[in-house]
């Protein structure tokens, strides 16, 4: 057999980093963080139990990281929804809404990245994170915000502090009174973005996270190059 391609490699590594990214938000999810080990992870993945730790130091670390795509993702196709628009303030809207909605929608998974933020480790510096800072900072210019460094920070706290406040326990807050607080500071009319009374575009919630996460599968030839076994499958 010949010797693979670079590209090939990459391509393969790609796809597991993802599968491994989607099994994560997937559990921690449905179970918690505490409840999902990184063998759980590996196995919904269909991917060998050592892999993990190739592509993520620990399981705060994946965790951290998956949920960051989902974040960015969420706000990304928030940001490009039909219609596409320009206006910053009607982009403001739609971002604090699709924080928020993440909050409201998957609130384990919310708490539990929250409560990881605490721990000794602190926030996780990965391309996904990245992303998502990327496209708050692009938000806040195209609101008009004369300065994007001293303004970022300010925003990245009151998302963290309503998204905080929505998943305590017992006695977290509901969306309408922290979305009115942020829409008031930002200067946004309520009928902007999606209004909580209002269906959401596309219809209700959409709980599979799938195509936030490019997981298609290589051929079995490719993978027997790579030493990676076949995934093992779900719905059996």
């Amino acid at each position: 057999m010949s010797p693979r391609s670079a590209s090939v490699n990459e391509e393969l590594r790609r796809r597991s980093r993802e599968r491994f990214l989607q099994a994560a938000v997937e559990l921690v999810g449905e179970r918690g963080y505490e409840a999902t080990t990184l063998g759980d992870i590996a196995d919904r993945a269909g991917s060998a139990r050592g892999l993990v730790s190739y592509y993520f130091p620990g399981k705060r670390q994946l965790v951290q990281s998956a949920v960051h795509r989902l974040m960015h993702r969420t706000l990304e196709e928030a940001l490009e929804r039909e219609p596409r628009t320009e206006d910053g303030r009607e982009r403001m809207a739609r971002a604090v809404d699709a924080i928020l909605g993440l909050a409201r929608d998957r609130t384990v998974l919310m708490r539990q990245h929250m409560a990881g933020l605490l721990q000794a480790e602190g926030f996780v510096q990965c391309p996904e994170q990245r992303r998502l800072a990327e496209l708050l900072r692009d938000t806040l210019a195209r609101h008009g915000s004369p300065d994007v460094d001293a303004d970022y920070p300010m925003l990245r706290s009151l998302l963290m502090g309503a998204v905080y406040a929505m998943v305590l326990p017992n006695v977290g807050m509901p969306l309408a009174p922290l979305r009115a607080e942020l829409f008031g500071r930002y200067r946004l009319d309520w009928d902007q973005g999606v209004p909580p009374d209002a269906e959401a575009p596309g219809g209700t919630c959409d709980t599979d996270c799938s195509r936030f996460f490019s997981t298609g599968r290589p051929s079995a030839d490719q993978r027997h190059a790579a030493d990676e076994p076949m995934p093992v499958d779900q719905s059996k």
